[in-house]
């Protein structure tokens, strides 16, 4: 027996499939796509990250973080089309790791799933993160992946919460 939909409605079944995750390296062709979800105003508002000229965007990427041995970045792929980026870095004496989603990727449990793929190549821990206070599905993000509150920083004008993954069974596991 096939169930009826009616008029105006769909057949769930065919929404219920998880999307297709995965990371791979980041090519040239990404940062285009990178940059107009920099410049997405509701991400922006979010992050408190201030969208950065193409230009100097562009700069950024090709000759500090592709380059950069020291950088593990990842580009996420939703079924096929690239929908954001994982990165991490050091700065001074700690390991950060950072992402940045398009809008359309938000809210399906992508973030969740990529993070962990991610959190699987890059082992260096403690590793930190210091997302925006009031972005708290960001926050919650990186809780549900183990990370702890460890304080809060300030990136001019903005409160962030300084969150740290630790050696599992230490301090911050």
């Amino acid at each position: 027996m096939v169930p009826a939909t009616l008029p105006g409605m769909t057949d769930m079944r065919a929404d219920t499939r998880p999307d297709d995750v995965c990371l791979r390296a980041v090519i040239d062709d990404d940062l285009e796509l990178f940059l107009a979800y920099e410049h997405d105003p509701e991400a922006v508002r979010r992050s408190r990250f201030a969208p950065r000229p193409r230009e100097a965007f562009l700069r950024h990427w090709r000759e500090r973080v592709l380059p950069d041995p020291d950088c593990l970045v990842r580009t996420v792929v939703v079924d096929g089309e690239a929908a954001g980026n994982v990165v991490s870095w050091t700065e001074g004496e700690r390991r950060f790791v950072g992402y940045w989603l398009g809008r359309p990727y938000w809210g399906r449990g992508i973030g969740t799933r990529a993070l962990a793929l991610f959190l699987r190549e890059d082992r260096t821990r403690p590793l930190y993160a210091d997302p925006f206070s009031g972005n708290t599905a960001s926050v919650r993000l990186l809780e549900s992946h183990g990370f702890a509150r460890a304080g809060t920083v300030r990136h001019g004008e903005d409160e962030h919460v300084l969150l740290v993954l630790g050696e599992p069974g230490g301090p911050h596991a």
